[in-house]
């Protein structure tokens, strides 16, 4: 719990409250300074003690190692503008390449500055011009879109349609990461929050809501896998016809959810849960009739229904968030 102060009041009728004289010299206010104060939607008043301060960008600096590419993943997701990578005397050719291609999977990190000694990232994205609700419904518009033609090119033996999911999924990763920078940048600036129109919770609900969305692209990427695995054989004309009543489903399923979860909608969010039934007994006829298939197709056509299953757990998942 924060301190408490009294308010009071001049024979004017001004209400003020004093600032805590330790939180004052801390900033460096005197008497005489502004203070910018800002009321945010839930009534709080924000007292901004350096509010026409050029804000200085956040730097990290990280050394070559095993762990590189992870590394900068990390400072970026935590929302750092400029990320240094020094080497002790010299970065290699192979080292160069490695930087380029991880930089190359996150939206608005460029290389701003290049010698034999040090290599410097900068992320030029303005966080203001990146609402949540837009990159939420774009990464899963690849992500349906994926799932579709998963779960397609697993029916039809459709290698290069099983090629084309797989790619897909770095454009989605690339989204996943830009949405989980913009949503720890909200936390850490509440102005940016009011500006956005978005609260500090909601910023949890929806790096949950980032999370379940990639799962359903994950696992559609193994659907795709599967296919690959079967080299173009197709199923049995029944499993194809399950098969697509499944993909039906689900795809309704998270469609519903997103859908639900962005309007706040709790009827639609119950629709989602309601149809567990009917997809238990589409995994129970899919069991019963791929034991009627060769030996060696019968794994792959048990796991890509099992993660059309997990598909449908995440939309689940993703609809009680509204709930």
């Amino acid at each position: 719990m924060g301190e408490l102060r009294k308010v009071q009041r001049t024979p004017t009728g001004t209400f003020f409250v004093c600032l805590p004289r330790p939180w004052a010299e801390k900033n460096g206010l005197k008497k005489g300074n502004l203070v910018n104060l800002e009321e945010s939607g839930d009534g709080k008043i924000l007292v901004d003690p350096v509010y026409n301060a050029e804000q200085l960008p956040s730097v990290s600096t990280l050394s070559i190692g095993p762990f590189l590419s992870r590394e900068i993943i990390g400072r970026y997701l935590l929302g750092f503008d400029i990320i240094r990578i020094q080497a002790r005397e010299r970065v290699d050719f192979d080292v160069r390449n490695f930087v380029k291609t991880t930089v190359n999977s996150l939206i608005g990190l460029e290389i701003v500055e290049e010698n034999y000694s040090q290599i410097v990232l900068q992320c030029l994205l303005e966080p203001s011009g990146f609402p949540p609700d837009k990159i939420l419904r774009r990464n899963y518009a690849i992500v349906a879109g994926m799932n579709r033609d998963a779960v397609n090119s697993f029916i039809d033996g459709d290698l290069q349609r099983a090629k084309s999911v797989m790619a897909r999924d770095d454009e989605s990763n690339r989204l996943y990461f830009l949405l989980v920078r913009i949503l720890r940048t909200i936390i850490q600036n509440p102005r940016l929050s009011e500006k956005l129109g978005i609260t500090l919770i909601e910023c949890l609900d929806f790096r949950l809501a980032a999370s379940l969305i990639e799962a359903i692209g994950d696992a559609s990427v193994k659907i795709a896998a599967k296919s690959i695995e079967l080299n173009g054989i197709k199923p049995s004309e029944a499993l194809r016809r399950l098969l697509l009543d499944f993909q039906t489903f689900c795809y309704n399923a998270h469609e519903k959810a997103v859908n639900s979860f962005l309007r706040k909608d709790i009827a639609l969010a119950q629709n989602v849960r309601n149809i567990h039934e009917k997809i238990d007994k589409l995994v129970a006829d899919i069991e019963k009739a791929s034991k009627k298939q060769p030996v060696e197709v019968m794994p792959q056509i048990l796991a890509s229904s099992s993660f059309l299953k997990r598909i449908y757990e995440h939309s689940v998942d993703l609809a009680d968030l509204v709930v």
